[in-house]
């Protein structure tokens, strides 16, 4: 099955594994909404939380962008000793990450985000990262994320999220493929994509979201981004 930009996938399948590297940027820049612009407040949004000799981690790195921006935006502040850390399991996209980011002093690697050290963390940033995690661990990962950012320090965190009943889930749902026809895609490579993320893709709704975070010992928390189906939050410790 095709998924479109040149990825190829099947049923209840859907991989970040082989080739996919060369089209993941190409492919989120079109397929999820306004993903440069909610890049680009996290990215402003970090002026508030770097802190003295702590780290600055993104989970989920992909072909890491973010964490590059990040870099980049903050490298000239040579009195606060920032450590960059980007993680994928993915290896394919670890190695692009490497290349991509080679003037960068950014350590990427290898690793389940469960065994990422979290401790003395200024910024996590996880972006589209959780809904890909198994629900049974998910908990366990924020409460291990909240006990390792440091007093001040912040969680970012996008996720696609789920109506909070049928009727809601059903509007978000049908527009958000209308979104994904006008950016190009045929019926026949959403209907592919759909099929591949069955089993794969579990959003949490945003109360589900709120919950969670809550559990963890987060208690100052906004929405500053929603779009339909996709939802940013900033959570502060």
């Amino acid at each position: 099955m095709k998924a479109g930009d040149k990825i190829k996938t099947s049923r209840a399948n859907w991989s970040f594994r082989g080739s996919v590297f060369k089209s993941f940027d190409k492919h989120i820049n079109k397929s999820v909404p306004l993903y440069l612009e909610t890049q680009k407040l996290y990215e402003n949004l970090s002026d508030f939380f770097i802190m003295n000799k702590s780290k600055i981690i993104d989970i989920g790195c992909s072909t890491g962008t973010f964490l590059g921006s990040v870099y980049k935006r903050h490298k000239n502040n040579k009195e606060k000793k920032i450590i960059y850390e980007g993680y994928d399991t993915v290896p394919e996209m670890i190695k692009f990450s490497n290349v991509k980011n080679k003037n960068c002093k950014i350590k990427f690697s290898v690793k389940d985000a469960l065994k990422v050290n979290y401790k003395n963390s200024c910024i996590v940033s996880s972006f589209y990262t959780l809904q890909f995690i198994s629900t049974s661990k998910r908990q366990t990962l924020v409460n291990k994320i909240f006990k390792g950012l440091n007093w001040g320090g912040a969680f970012f965190l996008i996720e696609k999220v789920r109506g909070p009943d049928a009727r809601f889930q059903d509007y978000l749902s049908q527009v958000y493929v209308d979104y994904k026809k006008k950016r190009g895609y045929s019926d026949k490579e959403i209907i592919s994509k759909s099929l591949s993320l069955k089993g794969v893709l579990e959003p949490f709704s945003t109360k589900g979201n709120l919950d969670m975070l809550k559990r963890a010992g987060f208690k100052d928390v906004m929405t500053i981004f929603k779009y339909g189906s996709f939802e940013g939050f900033l959570c502060i410790k």
